[in-house]
């Protein structure tokens, strides 16, 4: 390939996991099972909120914007790695590949969703009396709307700068999606600054957040350990188990592949810390907040029994 900008591109090259076809089918079905639970468990679960009056509530109400996250986020990923784990070429154009990088857009939307939420706990636990007042419908609103706003100035800074970049001698991602590190290894020209200041922006948001999770329950356990029944302590504690956990599995892997030099990354490690936070993680949240949670477990059975009901009806 010679010397082009980045808009002149038409098309990536994608590695992908493996090389092995009979490795293919097997990844080719576990993604699959995984897409489609993905799709249910998030689907269903905005459906549940949605429909439910006992759900309408800011805990549930972030809920169903990171289960819109996360079924969005597969979804821009996940077809073409099914597509291109069964095809003999590997190619994603180039409009494709950036559409699939700009989804970090709701990746650092999720950081700030994951620290709202934390935010609602704390509230509803350090000071449940003012809960109705400061987690009022137009505050849950205001937090969504900035959660969002944070994540498209920071997928238009990374955007800037990926444009700026020239490629000259390979097209070749080894990767199984439009990731930028991946992509910035792929560049002849000097790419200091611009990792400088992708870093900075994904860090800002990173720390950012974390330092509001970490706030919020170091103030949360502060809470708890003042309870003196066994029972309150229980509830307060299953309050937060759901949301720490994935708050753990997100940031654990989220800060392993990015908070690193980009050309010093080893691919193969990145490449499975990338199957969790794209792919398994967006299926496991709603299995997370809804099989340790027993508002929702009553939410889908009174949903269940209403349609059951008006089915009788008619």
């Amino acid at each position: 390939m010679g010397r082009r900008n980045l808009t002149h591109v038409s098309d990536f090259i994608l590695m992908g996991l493996t090389e092995s076809e009979e490795l293919q089918l097997v990844l080719f079905m576990l993604f699959l099972l995984i897409y489609l639970i993905t799709v249910l468990g998030n689907a269903g679960m905005m459906l549940i909120i949605r429909l439910d009056l006992q759900l309408h509530t800011p805990m549930y109400f972030f809920l169903s914007h990171l289960s819109f996250l996360d079924l969005s986020y597969s979804t821009v990923i996940k077809p073409k790695t099914l597509e291109n784990l069964m095809a003999s070429t590997k190619y994603i154009s180039y409009l494709n590949c950036f559409a699939q990088m700009n989804c970090f857009i709701l990746g650092a939307t999720e950081c700030f969703l994951l620290s709202s939420m934390a935010y609602d706990h704390y509230v509803a636990i350090c000071n449940p009396l003012h809960c109705p007042v400061v987690m009022s419908t137009s505050r849950c609103c205001f937090l969504v709307f900035e959660s969002y706003l944070i994540g498209f100035m920071d997928s238009f800074v990374n955007e800037l700068c990926m444009s700026r970049l020239n490629f000259c001698d390979s097209n070749v991602i080894h990767h199984f999606f439009c990731d930028e590190p991946a992509i910035l290894v792929l560049s002849c020209t000097d790419t200091h600054d611009t990792e400088i200041t992708m870093s900075t922006f994904a860090g800002s948001t990173l720390v950012g957040s974390l330092i509001t999770i970490f706030v919020s329950y170091v103030s949360i356990l502060s809470t708890i350990l003042k309870i003196t029944s066994t029972s309150g302590k229980r509830k307060a504690f299953s309050t937060c188990a759901s949301h720490l956990l994935g708050v753990t599995i997100f940031y654990g892997t989220t800060l392993f592949t990015y908070l690193k030099p980009g050309k010093s990354k080893s691919s193969k490690k990145d490449q499975v810390a990338s199957v969790f936070y794209t792919i398994v993680i967006p299926m496991l949240n709603p299995l997370i907040y809804s099989l340790q949670n027993k508002e929702v477990k009553n939410a889908l059975i009174r949903v269940m029994q209403i349609r059951k009901d008006s089915k009788q009806l008619k």
